[in-house]
């Protein structure tokens, strides 16, 4: 052991100060949870406040929005994994057919390019774009004759926004994923399939897809934890008053009503619910990703 620290004492070294920002930023802040279960006052302070036990907890089921944040953050967040899975599962299959290579690589750029770009931008550009007067509309009533609808202010309309947006920010990084996979497939298994007189189709059913099966598992179990995390940055910048029945989640509920309006101990109290079950979603996708495709942390 002491050999071992003494030759590798300057990679703690260098570490250290990633460890001790980590631990301040990190884990110090996690005593504040304690507010949860306190009738959180600022002037009197975490430890002065008084004890209430798991009153917030019991009035985060009986608060009347606290049932539709869950299941808007649910319904929104499942949709965005199951649609983040298909289209770029697609998108890939249908890139690995291109065969030039210069194609390939400027479009796989080209799709990739929004998952860099901030939804304070996109916000403001998809604001614009959907207003009544904005483009989108103005191209509805030219070319079809359609009244201006207002995306952003119908929920259904919102939930449909939210989730196209995110996969097409999202899709590229995703192709990247599943192309990667792609090319740790044994080519000696399409020229066996040619030989047979399988054609490009039959070899995609038969070789790509299932290559490509694993790697789908992996992803699709593993984002299960994600199911409480339905997109803070891009609904803040999205929503208003008019579709939170259907578009506030979680994260934005406990922004409003923890910080807007101060209820600092209802707030944390939501935010504990959600972090402890995207814990143990996480630890089944974990174990499931294990069972299904031998999936291994280390």
């Amino acid at each position: 052991m002491k050999g071992f620290l003494r030759r590798t004492w300057p990679l703690h070294v260098m570490l250290l100060p990633a460890v001790v920002l980590q631990f301040i930023f990190g884990y110090l802040p996690l005593g504040g949870l304690v507010i949860a279960f306190k009738d959180y006052k600022p002037y009197d302070g975490i430890w002065g406040s008084k004890w209430v036990g798991l009153d917030h907890f019991k009035f985060m089921f009986e608060y009347p929005d606290s049932k539709q944040v869950i299941l808007n953050t649910t319904l929104i967040a499942g949709l965005k994994i199951i649609f983040n899975i298909v289209v770029p599962f697609c998108f890939a299959l249908l890139l690995n057919e291109v065969r030039r290579n210069s194609v390939k690589r400027t479009v796989q750029t080209l799709v990739y390019l929004p998952y860099f770009i901030s939804w304070v931008f996109l916000g403001g550009i998809l604001n614009d774009m959907l207003s009544t007067d904005g483009i989108i509309n103005m191209l509805l009533h030219n070319w079809f004759g359609l009244d201006p609808i207002l995306f952003l202010g119908s929920g259904n309309w919102f939930r449909f926004i939210v989730v196209l947006t995110d996969v097409w920010q999202q899709f590229g990084f995703g192709t990247i994923v599943y192309l990667a996979a792609l090319a740790g497939v044994n080519p000696s298994l399409y020229e066996a399939a040619e030989v047979d007189g399988a054609n490009r189709w039959r070899q995609t059913l038969s070789i790509t897809i299932p290559s490509l099966a694993p790697i789908v598992i992996v992803v699709g179990t593993l984002a299960i934890g994600n199911i409480m995390n339905a997109g803070f940055d891009q609904i803040f910048n999205l929503y208003n008053p008019l579709v939170y029945d259907k578009g506030d989640i979680i994260d934005t509920f406990v922004y409003r009503t923890g910080i807007l309006n101060g209820q600092y101990s209802f707030g944390t109290a939501v935010g504990i619910f959600k972090s402890l079950v995207g814990f143990v979603l996480i630890v089944i996708g974990y174990r499931v990703a294990y069972k299904l495709a031998d999936y291994k942390i280390f």
